[in-house]
C-alpha cells in the first residue's frame, strides 16, 4: 500500500460547517471511496485552515483520482465542497491537492 499525505487550505470562514459535514459523509461516497482503493482516510484540520488528509491505496495517488472522477457521487460531493476551498483558479479541491513527501513510516 502507498501512503499518501496530502494539504489543502479551507477558508476560515467555513471551516464550522466543514466539519459539521464531515461529521455525516454521504454514504455512497464511503463506497465510491472504498471501492476506488482509499483506504484509512483521515482529514485533520488546523485552526487556521490548512488541512491535512491522509490515506492508503494500492495505487498512486494520480490513479486514485482518476478512479474517483469517474464516480458520479465525487461530481456532486465536489461541487458541494468547492466553495470551502482557497483557490486561485477555481480548481476543485479533489485537483488541488499538495502531495507531500513521505519521510520517515514506524512499521
Amino acid at each position: 500500500m502507498k501512503r499518501v499525505g496530502f494539504l489543502l487550505k479551507v477558508k476560515l470562514e467555513r471551516l464550522e460547517e466543514y466539519k459539521q459535514i464531515h461529521q455525516q459523509v454521504w454514504p455512497e461516497m464511503l463506497q465510491a471511496l472504498s471501492k476506488a482503493g482509499w483506504h484509512n482516510y483521515s482529514l485533520f484540520l488546523r485552526e487556521d485552515g490548512l488541512l491535512f488528509g491522509y490515506f492508503e491505496t494500492p495505487v498512486s495517488l494520480q490513479q486514485a483520482q482518476s478512479r474517483m472522477a469517474v464516480e458520479e457521487v465525487n461530481r456532486r460531493w465536489q461541487v458541494m465542497m468547492a466553495p470551502f476551498f482557497e483557490s486561485a483558479n477555481n480548481s476543485r479541491a479533489d485537483e488541488m491537492f499538495v502531495e507531500l513527501t513521505e519521510v520517515f513510516h514506524l512499521d
